[in-house]
């Protein structure tokens, strides 16, 4: 059943429309960032409560008993300065909370609710392609946190926190795959530190799109509660002639971010704590190697991702 409601935030109203019963707080503020512009985390919505008290994330809006168009006050800014943009996220420790996915996945994969959730991103989710997908490429879907630079510590350039052999690893990847950024942050937020690292404007390679937290959704797993996550069945049914769960692999620092799609995840080792490991680290040059390989294939189906750095793995591993 639908829930219709009215956010009133600085003078204006912002009706709400395509939610559920089965959709949470948290998919509501999902729904409020894509009007306002205001992250979740920075969003405080008065009156949304449940047994006198403010209504956490995971609640389902069913439970709420919202009447149509109930109005709801929110408080909260936008990023609005380019400082803003340039800090890191506010704190959240996913790195250290992240959990092996196997546990929840047979879970929530195919559960109705979730995979009408990538419908509905499908259907509303605008992706501004910045260069058309390349017929017979296959496709490699990138995090930005912890996988291509280290946002927390501190530095005067992105350039020193950016993850040794960056811009190698990406034009050699760029010569079997089509490269699509996806982080779990605002689109502005991606917008200036791509510029930033020069991965927007380097011409050894291109990307072909951008991603931001808009795309993902959250799925109810029976030990974790609600988490979001990063679902490739909204770029496989936006551009199903180029790409499949066939052809793609997705590299991130968190697991549970596969949670929609655990056979094409490869959980990369996070770049933390740049000033006293970047002459140590090798991740993306090793990994290179792995896509070259594995870009030999027709198909990834049947590989193991956790098992990428043994020789041979991309063969001989059974699908999970």
């Amino acid at each position: 059943m639908s829930v219709s409601i009215i956010i009133k935030w600085s003078g204006q109203e912002y009706p709400v429309t395509k939610l559920t019963e089965e959709d949470t707080v948290l998919d509501l503020k999902e729904t409020i960032k894509t009007l306002t512009g205001v992250l979740p985390e920075r969003q405080k919505l008065l009156g949304l409560k449940i047994k006198g008290k403010p209504a956490e994330n995971d609640v389902k809006l069913g439970v709420l008993k919202l009447k149509p168009n109930t109005k709801i006050m929110m408080m909260g800014s936008r990023e609005e300065s380019l400082e803003e943009v340039l800090a890191p996220p506010p704190d959240n420790d996913d790195v250290i909370n992240d959990f092996d996915i196997e546990e929840d996945v047979i879970e929530v994969e195919n559960r109705e609710e979730n995979l009408a959730k990538i419908a509905r991103r499908v259907k509303d989710y605008k992706v501004d392609i910045l260069n058309p997908p390349r017929e017979g490429k296959k496709l490699l879907v990138l995090d930005v946190d912890y996988t291509l630079f280290d946002h927390r510590s501190c530095a005067e350039s992105g350039h020193e926190l950016m993850r040794p052999y960056l811009h190698e690893f990406l034009t050699s990847a760029y010569e079997d795959y089509d490269i699509v950024i996806w982080s779990a942050t605002s689109m502005k937020w991606i917008e200036v530190k791509m510029k930033e690292l020069g991965v927007t404007t380097n011409s050894s390679y291109k990307i072909t799109f951008m991603l931001d937290s808009a795309a993902m959704i959250t799925v109810h797993t029976p030990k974790r509660g609600v988490v979001e996550v990063k679902p490739l069945g909204v770029i496989w049914d936006k551009f199903p002639e180029f790409y499949t769960r066939k052809n793609t692999i997705m590299f991130d620092d968190i697991g549970r971010n596969f949670l929609m799609n655990p056979q094409n995840g490869l959980k990369i080792r996070p770049f933390m704590k740049a000033h006293l490991n970047r002459d140590k680290d090798r991740e993306l040059l090793k990994l290179s190697q792995y896509l070259k390989e594995i870009a030999k294939l027709d198909d990834f189906t049947d590989l193991n991702h956790k098992h990428w750095e043994k020789e041979g793995s991309f063969s001989q591993c059974p699908s999970q």
